[in-house]
């Protein structure tokens, strides 16, 4: 069988959720299946034609930006042609589907978070990333859901059922401190939260930034994107010089930022749009207790083992008195969680089941209808696309 991953930025890869789910979808399925990854040739500075068993395939557009609905939809019609099934995440590729729905049986979605709520898109493109979303649900055979609280949404919004297949977090490796590592980082030698996440609004980075700048236990480490938006360069130019604040540009070294987390007393989360996020996942795989900020996505990620927290008094009330708290139970609690529901082996398992599903069906024969399709694809994508 062969199947293409589409919606992603590409492989490999430094950041991303959908971008680790191919990652190790093609590591742990391509022995059985024959994997191509659609990539950005605009966003992947190396372009391979392999990695770890998946062909990748390399589309001239960048998938950031409002340019992203193209790349997805560009990406997507090249696939639905050759590909007996379509691993769809995302939501740019919703304003072609209508167009393929006759290849509807192909395609599988994951819509990953509810993206539309994300408080960094302007109300005309939460308004059309909705829309995207609706024609991607109404049009795709097979839905999986990352959450019990996306499921629940897609059921309540669309009336539409979906497989429920998590993330793995056991990329993240417990790593001791090192020489180097204390040489570069002396606050590795006392006690500190920590969180890594992306510089956005709906992750709350403002509210936890002005927590920590108001009490008094001990510092946050934040890692993140700052510099890739005005909002971010802002929030740094706000909260660098606070003295219990200590911001950190993106690491892409894992070795590096798995000592980072592995050695911080308490993991700070923040997200409040989405399903189950990944740098969650993966904190708890590594054991570290974690306080949350209160959603319904983190308390069914966590199954309710976390501590959470509405706003700032309450995350400052946490921080000042998180002696009082059994934080070494509550990071075996999470842990165990994790190495039971978080583990790619399993979540690669799940995929499969479904990537099988129906894989005998009957061909569609419609030569007419096909033609027709070959037709549009080409009065739309150039041809000199690879």
């Amino acid at each position: 069988m062969k199947i293409a991953i589409v919606g992603t930025r590409g492989i490999p890869n430094n950041y991303g959720g959908f971008e680790t789910l191919a990652e190790y979808l093609a590591e742990y399925l391509s022995k059985d299946i024959d994997i191509t990854v659609f990539c950005s040739s605009k966003d992947i500075a190396v372009k391979l034609p392999y990695f770890k068993g998946a062909k990748l395939k390399y589309i001239p557009i960048t998938s950031h930006g409002s340019l992203g609905i193209l790349y997805d939809s560009v990406s997507l019609l090249l696939a639905v042609f050759k590909y007996e099934k379509i691993l769809f995440l995302g939501f740019g590729g919703g304003f072609i589907m209508p167009f393929l729905r006759r290849y509807r049986s192909k395609i599988i979605l994951n819509i990953g978070g509810l993206d539309w709520k994300r408080d960094k898109w302007s109300p005309f493109a939460q308004k059309v990333i909705k829309r995207a979303e609706l024609l991607l649900v109404k049009h795709s055979a097979y839905i999986v859901s990352d959450n019990i609280a996306i499921q629940q949404y897609l059921m309540k919004e669309y009336g539409k059922e979906s497989t429920l297949i998590a993330y793995g977090g056991d990329q993240a490796q417990k790593r001791d401190v090192t020489e180097e590592s204390l040489n570069t980082y002396s606050f590795l030698k006392n006690d500190y939260a920590f969180i890594v996440t992306r510089i956005q609004p709906d992750n709350n980075i403002d509210m936890i930034l002005e927590a920590f700048a108001n009490q008094t236990a001990l510092p946050l480490v934040m890692v993140g994107n700052w510099n890739n938006s005005t909002y971010g360069m802002k929030i740094k130019a706000k909260y660098v010089h606070k003295e219990k604040i200590i911001l950190l540009d993106a690491i892409y070294n894992r070795e590096k930022l798995d000592i980072l987390r592995s050695n911080c007393t308490l993991y700070i989360h923040g997200h409040s749009v989405g399903g189950t996020n990944p740098s969650l996942v993966e904190a708890m795989y590594l054991g570290l207790p974690v306080f949350a900020f209160a959603s319904r996505y983190n308390e069914y990620t966590t199954q309710n083992k976390a501590i959470y927290f509405q706003n700032k008094e309450e995350l400052i009330n946490l921080v000042n008195n998180y002696h009082s708290i059994n934080l070494k139970e509550m990071g075996n609690n999470l842990k165990q969680i994790a190495e039971r529901d978080y583990v790619w082996s399993t979540i690669a398992s799940k995929y499969k089941e479904v990537i099988l599903k129906n894989s005998n069906q009957k061909k569609i024969s419609d030569t007419h209808s096909s033609l027709k399709m070959q037709h549009f694809q080409k009065s739309v994508v150039p041809s000199n696309y690879p």
